[in-house]
């Protein structure tokens, strides 16, 4: 893998910056506050009011060189007409036809993103483990750094992972280590304008999703996706799950995720089929990077799973509740229902009570409604735009309306019985009854502890 080594860290200073997008859910803050400390003329841009951004603002007050245009985006913060613009911090979400990332380009302004500018203040000698796919890529890149810290083998976690901003580990990362990243196809953007991929990438799935943004375009997601290998060398080492797609030009070595890999006798904690290739593919990166298959097999066995994804979080009066808040499409929520289903003790497949619901995001909710007829016992509805997609007319189970996630929660434990299951798994996107996904978590984490046992 090449790096595109544009700027070092003390080049950075007194360097103009505009970031566009700060936002509330830590990474944004976390660049604010690396450029910030080394010294970059910082302009933050976000649409979003201070009233809004008040506590990422608040984060940052201390800082004499931050300047901040909030509500809106200026176009002179795009250019270098009324002062210098060395470069354009994106995040990951902005539209592809953004005016003013087009505006920048008209400039000649670079555009940079957190992870590729991140990679080229790393030192030289580490290795980037990226990972990518549709789903099952925070659970991947988590295993794969949690076997390589019980294995005593210095790894950092970051990329699409909560709160973390990868450049706040250019001070921490040193010769010789690993850095984990979780990639989106978003971030992965970053990775084409540099030309760079991962030294070991893994593809774990390609699935329908974020056709909203990518304008009904699965050509225009995979190829964000496609930059995990594209700029690969023979050196490189790609693993694909096997449901990725098929890959051309791949120049890196190819290895297949098969969960056949994975030793039936091992006592794994984490549920489902879905489960076992994201193992195979931890165990082949970790295999790759000279672990053995006993630190492995240890490592592998005490892995209790990521938050949001499948997570068992308590019983009350026999009935077990599964948080799986990450689930915003139909066909993560589909393998939810499945995974759930094996795991249950009872003869009836149908023991699972599913609350569902939220925005649309442009997915077919087919195989979905034909998931909920054969899984469910019921479901609980909550409000937003994609809900309606379900159409509900044609379901023919008990459900119910909510109006906001304590009322769900509360509907789906009148459902059950000893023995059932509820299972919080949206299918849909948070954007209008929550802040964002995390706030949806912790609201329903919030409710359910709550609950008395």
């Amino acid at each position: 893998m090449g790096t595109d080594k544009i700027f070092s860290l003390k080049s950075l200073k007194n360097k103009c910056v505009t970031q566009m997008g700060l936002g509330l859910l830590g990474k944004g803050l976390g660049d604010a506050l690396f450029l910030a400390r080394v010294g970059a003329r910082l302009t933050v841009t976000d649409l979003k009011s201070e009233k809004e951004l008040a506590s990422s603002i608040k984060a940052l007050k201390k800082y004499k060189n931050i300047r901040f245009v909030l509500g809106r985006h200026e176009m002179e913060d795009f250019e270098s007409v009324s002062y210098r613009t060395d470069f354009v911090l994106k995040a990951q979400g902005v539209p592809l036809d953004s005016p003013y990332i087009a505006h920048a380009n008209k400039n000649k302004i670079p555009i940079r993103m957190d992870d590729e500018l991140a990679i080229s203040l790393f030192p030289k000698n580490i290795t980037i483990v990226g990972v990518t796919g549709t789903r099952g890529k925070t659970t991947v890149a988590t295993l794969i750094h949690h076997i390589l810290k019980k294995s005593g083998v210095r790894s950092h976690l970051a990329g699409n992972i909560q709160g973390v901003a990868t450049l706040d580990l250019v001070a921490k990362v040193k010769e010789g280590d690993i850095v984990v990243l979780e990639l989106s196809s978003w971030q992965l953007q970053g990775f084409h304008a540099r030309k760079i991929s991962p030294h070991i990438g893994v593809f774990t799935n390609f699935k329908d999703d974020h056709l909203n943004y990518y304008k009904g375009s699965r050509q225009k997601y995979f190829f964000d996706k496609s930059a995990i290998f594209k700029y690969q060398t023979k050196n490189d080492i790609l693993i694909l799950g096997s449901k990725a797609p098929k890959c051309l030009g791949v120049k890196a070595k190819k290895m297949i995720a098969d969960k056949k890999l994975v030793p039936k006798d091992w006592k794994i904690k984490i549920p489902g089929e879905h489960n076992l290739e994201n193992i195979a593919s931890a165990l082949l990166v970790a295999g790759a990077l000279g672990v053995s298959i006993t630190k492995i097999k240890k490592a592998v066995e005490s892995f209790s799973g990521v938050h949001g994804r499948l997570q068992f979080v308590k019983e009350v009066r026999g009935i077990k509740i599964y948080n799986d808040n990450s689930s915003s499409t139909p066909d993560s929520t589909l393998t939810a229902l499945k995974a759930l289903s094996k795991s249950s003790t009872l003869n009836d497949l149908r023991s699972t009570i599913l609350i569902l619901g939220g925005a649309d995001k442009g997915l077919n909710m087919s195989l979905l409604v034909k998931a909920i007829h054969k899984y469910c016992k019921a479901i609980v509805l909550l409000d937003g735009s994609g809900t309606l997609k379900l159409k509900v007319g044609s379901i023919t189970l008990p459900f119910n309306y909510a109006g906001n996630l304590e009322d769900a929660v509360a509907f789906a434990m009148d459902f059950a019985q000893n023995g059932d299951t509820v299972l919080f798994s949206p299918a849909f996107a948070s954007f209008g009854m929550f802040v964002n996904v995390y706030d949806r978590e912790k609201e329903f984490m919030k409710i359910v502890g709550r609950l008395n046992r």
